[in-house]
């Protein structure tokens, strides 16, 4: 648990600081910062399922840093403000390219680390 307790504080610190960035660096509509970070965290996550049988690193570098890195219920709340303020179209795009970019992300790093 203590593992996934010292990745848990790193992961939630970087997705704040990280966050923070591409928000003062990118101004958009779209949910950059939330987009941006889900999808390295796919990408990394499927680079520590790739490395096989759990780990005391897997439990520090996924369960607890990735799985606070990353961020559903951002995600979630994100998707219903920007199909209120800019409609289906853009909520949709939003859902699906995460969907489906974060889901071949983590292919590609599970698959770089099978290989």
């Amino acid at each position: 648990m203590i593992f996934v307790a010292i990745g848990g504080f790193f992961g939630a610190i970087s997705r704040f600081a990280i966050s923070n960035w591409i928000k003062q660096h990118f101004r958009t509509y779209f949910p950059l910062a939330t987009f941006c970070i889900n999808l390295i965290g796919s990408f990394l996550l499927g680079i520590c399922v790739g490395l096989g049988p759990i780990s005391s690193l897997q439990l520090l570098a996924g369960t607890g840093f990735l799985g606070a890195f990353t961020t559903f219920s951002t995600f979630s709340v994100e998707s219903v403000k920007l199909y209120e303020s800019r409609g289906l179209l853009a909520a949709a795009t939003y859902m699906c390219l995460s969907c489906v970019l974060g889901i071949l992300l983590a292919f590609i790093g599970w698959w770089l680390m099978s290989v």
